[in-house]
């Protein structure tokens, strides 16, 4: 059985174009559909919540491997071992700090998205299943990438 993925709202704010980094500080308003204002209930009283979006300025581009951030000092990888919105499928999610809910409108700051990104699903962090047990381990050129 198939569903269909609903866009539930779209991302406001003054980023129009992809860039890597510059997200600090950036405030960004996540316009849901007013018939989901009833769904944000209760939402205000995480310090967090984790935002799933699609990447529709690279819908239909899909890199089977990827340099990430265009770096020459990054080694040349699968798509699944990057953060690159070049994938089969365009979803992205990101973890956010939560500035204010109201009614149909939830600000966020530092989400690293573009201006009119549509909105798949807002979800509350939990750290009992959103952080990371153990020992994290990154590769090594993970440090020469730009974040937020």
């Amino acid at each position: 059985m198939q569903k269909k993925v609903e866009i539930i709202g779209y991302a406001k704010n003054k980023i129009k174009e992809q860039q890597f980094g510059g997200f600090v500080n950036e405030i960004t308003e996540i316009v849901l559909d007013n018939k989901y204002a009833k769904a944000l209930k209760g939402l205000e009283d995480y310090s967090h919540i984790i935002v799933i979006y699609w990447m529709n300025e690279s819908e239909g581009v899909v890199r089977l491997e990827h340099q990430p951030q265009g770096n020459p000092d990054v080694p040349i990888l699968g798509i699944f071992a990057t953060r690159c919105q070049w994938r089969p499928n365009c979803i992205g999610i990101s973890t956010v700090p939560l500035v204010s809910v109201e009614k149909n409108v939830i600000k966020v700051k530092d989400l690293d998205i573009i201006d009119n990104t549509p909105i798949l699903d807002i979800k509350p962090y939990l750290p009992d299943y959103d952080n990371a047990e153990g020992k994290v381990r990154l590769p090594e050129w993970t440090k020469k990438l730009v974040y937020k």
